[in-house]
């Protein structure tokens, strides 16, 4: 009796064991959104092999993203990198169309684990046609005004969403404390307290964290928002003489008090990545700082969410890049990066990583960390339930909205440096009605130099066709009486100032676009013809000077020949807001958050310096009053 039941039960284990195998394979509980997101994880991470865990922390540029890649690779992320559309104007739904093709590689791989979309999204959605542009973080600064980093946050991860991207590398919260740098214009003050309050602009992308939040886990409120990412960890504002990606020379509570406390109120609010510096401290390049990464980041400030790298990030480790790859990629994965953004020679990568993982060069609880913060990542804003955009949100693209948020924006961060040769003798604000006006210099009608570096491409570029907005003069036209006549004149010699009889003039000079790696400037001086419209200006005319800059610059030799002078940074795309203070439809506000220098050989010189002996001070600013009843 007992030999012909043993057959009988291993029949019925055999048919539990099918049975538990098909509801395996129908039900998976890191699909189910009602399950716990640990649970989800654990789940998840338990199906995978190590080919599709390195997969997850790869990031690739959009160039290489055929969907055979993602599928065959696995991979993790995407990125545009400055410039990089799928079109010339493309529209948001050729943006959501390309974001789409290559997600769906992603989810015809075996587990269906969605890619993460990324782009740079630093003053707005920079780099798509008729998106708003913001002024750059060094105007936003001087606004001081954290609600307003908010909203324009809010905004701005619309504007993103629109276009099916979900992930913004953003904000910059460098504490600049040289101008030489050629990114001083994404940070907001040379003081740290300033970076701190806005911070904002992080709940704004990203949504409001909730009350009961563990400090450190990462939070994304849905749809309508976008994961953040806080860069460039750190000290990347504080290099020797302002030199991109240089060394940081400061003592370790220097650090921590200067350029780590936007850090942690950045992972207070939530935000779900972080991203490493080109730059190093005190000679130990940050992408290959374990102290720092892990042991402060990670551990200390108990931060949840992912670490990524910068462009090539891992490669320039050492100098020159790229010279020792296989000590690059255990040195930077082994410091705590978690997302490599490779970007184009994937393969290379992960073959690098398989090796070192295989061989016990890196341990495979490092490759579980990583990949278990990216899911944490892509589960808690419900990527895994909607991985595919749709159109729902491309009227929030360059909004009328968006736009009008954007000019308050630039009232805001506008600094009056001088108004006439006394208080009782004010220039500003201008009169609307005059018999004949003169708009002159290089940046009065010039959009991509109103806009700056990172718009449409990396370095910016010159002109009006880049994309829609309105250039300071079109401004001045929108805003005087219909009587007055406004003419533009770039570079006037002065014979002709004379000779026209001008009731006033209008000067638009500063900086052309600049970014990363070609911003640098040892002189910090306004580009020709700039100087000479000054002098051939406001010597023969009264006139204000508009300056369009990244950063303060040497200004001090035209300041007495200038009857106003305005430093007005690089407002972006909506110029009226320029004219609305100029002719007095709003009054100026804003108080520098940067120290204006005298001269280069100052440099670096911030509020609190022994040897502080500014043109203008931090926190100056003349103000005046509305015109407006």
């Amino acid at each position: 009796m007992m030999r012909s039941l043993i057959p009988l039960i291993g029949f019925w284990l055999l048919l539990l064991c099918c049975l538990a195998d098909a509801s395996d394979a129908t039900y998976l509980k890191y699909k189910d959104s009602q399950q716990p997101l640990g649970a989800r994880i654990k789940d998840l991470m338990r199906r995978m092999t190590l080919q599709e865990k390195i997969g997850q922390m790869v990031q690739i540029e959009r160039s290489v993203a055929t969907p055979d890649v993602m599928k065959n690779y696995f991979i993790g992320s995407v990125l545009s990198g400055g410039g990089s559309v799928p079109a010339a104007k493309a529209t948001a739904e050729t943006w959501v169309n390309m974001v789409n093709e290559i997600q769906k590689g992603s989810l015809a791989t075996r587990l269906g684990i969605p890619m993460i979309y990324g782009i740079d999204a630093i003053h707005g959605h920079n780099n798509v046609y008729n998106a708003t542009i913001f002024p750059h973080n060094v105007g936003l600064g001087v606004t001081r005004d954290p609600e307003l980093l908010r909203r324009i946050g809010d905004a701005t991860a619309l504007e993103v969403r629109a276009t099916g991207i979900p992930y913004v590398f953003a904000p910059c919260i460098a504490v600049c404390r040289d101008p030489r740098w050629g990114r001083c214009y994404e940070s907001y003050s040379e003081d740290h307290k300033i970076v701190q309050q806005l911070t904002e602009i992080i709940p704004g992308l990203q949504g409001e964290i909730p009350a009961n939040s563990r400090k450190g886990i990462p939070f994304v409120a849905g749809k309508q928002k976008v994961a953040a990412c806080a860069k460039h960890f750190v000290g990347d504002g504080g290099t020797v003489r302002g030199i991109d990606e240089n060394n940081t020379v400061i003592d370790y509570n220097g650090l921590l008090s200067i350029h780590m406390p936007a850090y942690l109120n950045s992972i207070r609010k939530g935000v779900a990545t972080v991203m490493v510096s080109y730059s190093s401290w005190n000679g130990m390049r940050m992408h290959a700082d374990h102290d720092l990464v892990t042991g402060y980041l990670k551990n200390k400030l108990k931060f949840k969410g992912f670490v990524i790298s910068d462009w090539q990030g891992i490669d320039r480790i050492t100098s020159p890049p790229h010279a020792n790859y296989s000590y690059s990629v255990q040195a930077g994965v082994g410091a705590g990066i978690d997302m490599v953004m490779v970007p184009e020679n994937f393969t290379e990568f992960i073959d690098e990583l398989t090796r070192q993982v295989k061989n016990d060069i890196i341990p495979m609880s490092r490759i579980d960390d990583a990949v278990h913060r990216i899911l944490r990542v892509k589960f808690l804003m419900g990527l895994f339930e909607n991985p595919l955009a749709d159109n729902s949100f491309i009227n929030h693209l360059g909004s009328k909205e968006h736009r009008e948020l954007a000019r308050e924006a630039v009232r805001k961060s506008l600094v009056l440096l001088k108004n006439g040769p006394s208080a009782d003798q004010p220039l500003l604000p201008l009169p609307k009605k005059a018999a004949k006006i003169l708009v002159a210099g290089t940046h009065a009608d010039n959009l991509g130099y109103q806009c700056g570096g990172w718009t449409i491409t990396w370095q910016g570029q010159s002109g009006n066709d880049l994309t829609v907005g309105t250039t300071i003069l079109n401004a001045v036209k929108n805003t005087v009486d219909p009587a007055t006549e406004v003419v533009y004149n770039e570079n006037p010699d002065a014979s002709y100032v004379k000779s026209n009889k001008f009731s006033y003039a209008i000067v638009v000079v500063g900086e052309p676009p600049y970014a990363e790696m070609f911003g640098d400037s040892s002189n910090l001086s306004i580009s020709e013809p700039g100087p000479s419209a000054i002098k051939n200006v406001c010597s023969n005319v009264k006139c204000v000077v508009v300056v369009v800059s990244g950063r303060p610059v040497v200004m001090q030799p035209y300041v007495e020949t200038a009857n106003a002078l305005v430093a007005a940074w690089l407002p972006g795309t909506e110029g009226q807001g320029v004219a609305d203070l100029l002719f007095g439809d709003y009054g100026f506000t804003g108080k520098l958050a940067r120290t204006w220098f005298k001269t280069v050989d100052q440099l670096p010189m911030n509020v609190g310096d022994s040897h502080y002996d500014p043109l203008f001070p931090f926190g100056f600013g003349l103000t005046t009053k509305s015109n407006k009843s």
